[in-house]
């Protein structure tokens, strides 16, 4: 089997370890953390080093992929760049749960993480590097743009859109139809039922605009 190297090892990084193993696609030689601490090993896996070590460890594991766990969708968009820049041809692999249920002509896209439980319809688009979280539900016909997230329960309805680099917060419910812009955050267990713009953090039942947010803002 292919090697691949984690890059993250925190609570997301042990849910991708979980999911690689049950894949039975790969074989994890370990994790990359930005602070590594000598002689540490998550989920019996030793942390390699940083991400300032990635170039000597493709030397050690000639030809290993890496999978990038890190939860904050803009700085798995740093991470992503870095390691294209240093490799450009390198493919980034999905990791798939085998509990999931995806229907047969959704299109998912490279360094997807798709986690327990959760379940995409018809006809429905996952961009690269999302993160659909445990138990989340996706409905036909809806278009995740890359860098999204979707946490522990989200629902959405048919025909839902939600940009790039969004984060959609546990148990929140998107009704069909529904537009929401890129860079936003929506607050946890919300209704949303009018379509969202660009760069705003919205939360409640039903949904309301709080404020404005900056392309890159914190948020986890």
């Amino acid at each position: 089997m292919e090697k691949i190297i984690i890059v993250g090892s925190e609570g997301h990084g042990k849910v991708i370890i979980d999911i690689i193993q049950k894949q039975g696609k790969y074989s994890i030689a370990g994790l990359v953390n930005a602070n590594p601490k000598p002689d540490t090993t998550i989920m019996g896996y030793p942390i390699l080093g940083s991400d300032n070590d990635l170039l000597q460890l493709r030397e050690k594991f000639p030809n290993c992929l890496f999978f990038i766990a890190i939860g904050d969708n803009f700085i798995r968009y740093q991470v992503k760049q870095k390691i294209e820049q240093l490799f450009p041809q390198i493919h980034f692999p999905s990791a798939i749960h085998p509990s999931s249920q995806i229907a047969k002509d959704v299109k998912i896209g490279s360094g997807v993480c798709i986690m327990a439980g959760a379940i995409i319809n018809s006809s429905s688009t996952i961009g690269e590097f999302c993160i659909i979280n445990t138990k989340a539900g996706i409905d036909h016909d809806n278009h995740i743009g890359q860098y999204t997230s979707l946490a522990p329960n989200v629902t959405t309805g048919g025909d839902v859109s939600i940009g790039e680099f969004s984060a959609i917060g546990i148990s929140a419910t998107v009704k069909h139809g529904i537009t929401v812009g890129n860079h936003v955050v929506v607050g946890a267990s919300s209704y949303i039922n009018k379509n969202i713009p660009d760069n705003v953090v919205s939360y409640g039942i039903p949904g309301k605009i709080i404020r404005n947010r900056a392309i890159g803002e914190k948020y986890l």
